[in-house]
């Protein structure tokens, strides 16, 4: 099961009189991690260091920030793929207390504060989603519209046309099968249902 945040969350933890704050957000686009990053560190410019780590789908990112190379950035982004997280930009931000920690302790503050802020943020499971289209004649548009709701099916707005109108419905991929013989059998086959294109999107388990 994949997960992703409802909210923005924080935390805060102090290593060998180093202070960490973890800033974890939900995020749809790399822009929107970019754009992210940028506000924590522009919040916080007297830090020592902003590193940080987002994953979105395949693509995914990570940054030490001037902390020595692999200490900081990638044990973010392996708490990230540890949880099961995606849609996820997290930045943990150090402010240096005058204790060396070393590289393993390092590893250890940037990992566990990423962790534990994770840890505690509420989520929701991210479900994939399939994009549904089909077109019928007149005589059977008010059946739909009618059926569409009690099934719990969304759906754009029909498209019209000379001899009937399209739909475009947006389903939980497991509802396939189901939703596509609904609809041949409540059109008595008289119309074909395609997949327009997958998509993933979140909502509530």
């Amino acid at each position: 099961m994949t997960e992703t945040l409802i909210a923005p969350h924080t935390l805060e933890r102090d290593i060998k009189k180093s202070r960490f704050l973890a800033s974890a957000m939900p995020v749809s686009t790399v822009q929107e991690a970019e754009d992210f990053i940028a506000r924590i560190a522009a919040a916080g410019p007297d830090a020592t260091h902003h590193c940080w780590a987002w994953q979105i789908g395949p693509h995914c990112r990570c940054h030490d920030a001037g902390e020595p190379s692999g200490t900081a950035g990638r044990p973010i982004l392996q708490v990230v793929v540890a949880q099961k997280l995606d849609r996820v930009a997290i930045v943990v931000s150090r402010w240096f207390g005058g204790i060396k920690l070393g590289a393993g302790g390092l590893v250890r503050a940037y990992a566990g504060t990423a962790a534990e802020c994770l840890r505690e943020a509420p989520k929701e499971e991210l479900i994939e989603r399939i994009r549904l289209t089909f077109h019928c004649p007149f005589s059977l548009i008010g059946l739909v519209q009618a059926r569409l709701p009690e099934w719990g099916v969304d759906s754009d707005p029909p498209v019209f046309d000379a001899t009937g109108a399209r739909f475009v419905l947006t389903i939980p991929a497991q509802w396939q099968d189901d939703i596509t013989h609904r609809i041949t059998d409540m059109t008595r086959g008289q119309t074909c249902v395609d997949v327009v294109e997958p998509s993933t999107d979140t909502i509530m388990a």
